[in-house]
């Protein structure tokens, strides 16, 4: 008997940072602003709004899932032969948010997008945290 189930991999940042959840969320939506942090897009809040995020090593290709304003945020995130699934969620703490984010469905042959991730969504995360702390 042949398992059509392939088990998969997925990547998981978590952070608590002082910042409100709304302007996390700001930062994960406003396509100026994902830009400082993470690469040009197209992005729109909006359920079903296909977009990209564009680098100098090639683009990717995404379509919005799931979203809810100031808490949760999903979409797409195809490239190379990799399809899987990011999912931001932010949660209300008493010294800011705990930002979550995972990106799941990489298949065990994709050793190198999957390490690739691994490095690039901490550095990400980097980005995003100065993005934070010098706007508004």
């Amino acid at each position: 008997m042949i398992n059509t189930v392939t088990e998969t991999l997925a990547v998981v940042v978590e952070r608590e940072l002082p910042f409100p959840s709304e302007k996390i969320w700001r930062a994960l939506t406003q396509p100026h602003l994902i830009e400082e942090w993470l690469m040009k897009s197209d992005f729109k809040p909006v359920a079903d709004h296909r977009f990209n995020f564009r680098a100098d090593w090639g683009a990717v290709d995404c379509q919005v899932l799931a979203i809810e304003p100031d808490k949760t945020l999903s979409y797409t995130w195809a490239a190379y032969g990799l399809e899987s699934v990011v999912t931001w969620t932010l949660t209300p703490t008493s010294t800011g948010t705990h930002l979550r984010m995972e990106q799941s469905g990489f298949r065990p042959d994709q050793q190198q997008a999957y390490q690739g991730a691994k490095v690039g969504w901490p550095r990400f995360f980097a980005a995003l945290e100065q993005v934070l702390a010098r706007t508004d």
